[in-house]
């Protein structure tokens, strides 16, 4: 279901007082609709959003439902920037880069990412750990967790025991990968 704002919660949200969020309403500056039999407005959360985004207005408690956030774990640079290229910062993705089973449990704290992709080449155990630790948090149980797995992985399937929603077998076709984190991002901001 789409969320819809009051008046009062736009205003709170844009720092303003309500009688202004009336007045650009009233104006068709911000789309919404009227509750039948009443003169209280309604506005749905994606043209509030596309609202702030026209005006340069900051996105403020938005912002994390906006971004689609990626943690990336021991990926090399060139695997990196191919992604950013498919899924590019200004098409509201994010991203954050970890080196280490360590570096991921900090920026998964902070960062909270929608996605998170471990190259099994930071070492395998390493990144059954990871994807171990993560899934035993209850804020990551639904989180896609790729594993991008070497050319001689034996059993790829087997990891998703560990952990891992899918597994990427090497070589693969980055942008078979950049649709699939497009396609759940897509989801997720259908679902707010």
């Amino acid at each position: 279901m789409k969320k819809v704002f009051t008046t009062g919660q736009v205003a709170k949200i844009c720092k303003v007082a309500p009688r202004t969020v009336s007045k650009w309403f009233d104006s068709g500056r911000l789309r919404g609709y009227r509750i039948p039999g009443s003169q209280d407005r309604r506005i749905p959360r994606e043209q509030l959003i596309k609202f702030l985004k026209e005006h340069g207005m900051p996105l403020g408690e938005l912002e994390n439902e906006e971004w689609h956030k990626i943690l990336v774990i021991g990926a090399e640079k060139l695997f990196i920037d191919r992604v950013k290229e498919l899924l590019p910062e200004n098409d509201d993705y994010k991203y954050e880069i970890a080196n280490s089973g360590f570096e991921a449990g900090i920026q998964a704290e902070s960062f909270h990412p929608d996605t998170i992709v471990i190259d099994l080449a930071l070492g395998r155990s390493e990144s059954i750990q990871i994807a171990q630790n993560l899934r035993r948090n209850p804020n990551y149980e639904t989180t896609l967790i790729v594993g991008l797995a070497s050319e001689d992985e034996a059993a790829p399937d087997k990891l998703i025991e560990y952990g891992f929603t899918e597994i990427f077998k090497k070589p693969f076709d980055v942008a078979l990968l950049g649709e699939r984190i497009r396609t759940l991002a897509d989801q997720k901001r259908e679902n707010f």
